[in-house]
């Protein structure tokens, strides 16, 4: 029985160094160690050798089961390295190439230009001490409307002008929203911006969007006036334009601020002279701004006989349009990679 288990042996080593894959060692194994394999055999008769062979033999066996067992885990471990060692030489390829056919190397992606001069308008703003603050896009018609001082009988809230949604809320027509819940979550005095998304439904022409941005601003202290607000507008005009640029204040109404005003820029597409962007005034309605009205500050619970304060709505892209010299509102929107490659 001895030299039938070292035949065993040596024929099953044998036949693992000739294995070409791992299909061969599965045989191999089945034929030496399965349950009816040649060695599973031997193992089953033991108890048929006398009593003083039995433990040489016991012992004999299960050695040779190891060995095979290591030979074939060695093998097939030999096997795998060896494919992947011929895949990488076979099929390697240099992914810093240009693709096949390709006439260019494929460009990397970029922040879109709203993006980028939104987070540069929060670096300016948080140098001189505001916090970025942010709210849902689809709000309440308290924060959109009621705690902004505008009553339910306003043009604001005509169908003609927001996006109503079938529960009774809104896609927010201005981040205004979140100066509401800025002011209910912080006490006096504090500085805050509130940049994102909102919603107007309205026809679009080269200045205006169904979907556009805006970044809300507001600050709260005592003794506030329009001397501040102008500070603030000129220093933030001044950051993103890296020159002094025109700007005019005209009287304007809004619900939530009093006094309020349009602050203007010149045309900077036309130079003043007059084009579509400017709808040939020479002049581009930047942001409405003013002094927060007594009612909102109220509304959200701070006494406006101790406190005041100025906030603005900044329209982004338009903003944007002034420094770049874009002439339509609607490429923002329009997802023509020809348009965002240039940024």
């Amino acid at each position: 029985m001895e030299d039938k288990l070292k035949a065993i042996l040596s024929g099953a080593t044998e036949s693992i160094g000739r294995a070409e894959d791992a299909g061969a060692l599965e045989e191999i194994r089945v034929r030496v160690l399965g349950r009816k394999g040649e060695l599973t055999q031997i193992l089953r008769g033991l108890g048929e050798l006398p009593p003083d062979k039995r433990g040489a033999m016991g012992k004999l066996s299960n050695e040779i089961k190891a060995k095979v067992e290591a030979a074939l885990e060695e093998k097939l471990s030999e096997l795998k390295s060896s494919k992947f060692s011929k895949l990488l030489e076979e099929e390697w390829i240099d992914v810093t190439l240009e693709s096949p056919g390709s006439t260019a190397r494929a460009k990397l992606g970029h922040l879109h230009p709203i993006s980028q001069i939104q987070y540069e308008i929060e670096d300016i703003f948080t140098s001189m001490g505001f916090m970025v603050l942010d709210g849902p896009e689809v709000e309440t018609e308290y924060y959109n409307f009621e705690a902004l001082n505008i009553p339910s009988y306003h043009p604001a809230r005509d169908m003609q002008d927001t996006f109503w949604t079938e529960d009774g809320n809104l896609l927010r027509t201005h981040t205004s929203a979140i100066q509401v819940r800025g002011m209910e979550k912080h006490n006096p005095p504090f500085r805050v911006i509130g940049p994102g998304r909102v919603f107007r439904y309205e026809a679009t022409d080269a200045s205006h969007e169904n979907t556009f941005y805006q970044v809300e601003g507001m600050m709260v202290d005592r003794d506030i006036s329009v001397a501040h607000l102008i500070f603030f507008m000129k220093v933030l005009l001044r950051e993103i334009f890296k020159r002094d640029v025109t700007i005019r204040l005209r009287p304007g109404y809004f619900p939530f601020v009093e006094p309020g005003f349009e602050l203007d820029i010149q045309c900077l597409i036309c130079g003043g002279k007059g084009c579509g962007v400017c709808r040939q005034s020479g002049w581009v309605e930047l942001l409405p701004c003013g002094l927060v009205h007594p009612n909102v500050l109220q509304c959200s619970g701070i006494d406006p006989g101790a406190w005041s304060g100025f906030a603005f709505g900044l329209g982004l892209n338009r903003l944007i349009m002034m420094r770049y010299g874009i002439n339509d509102i609607r490429h923002f929107q329009s997802g023509d990679v020809r348009f965002v490659r240039q940024f």
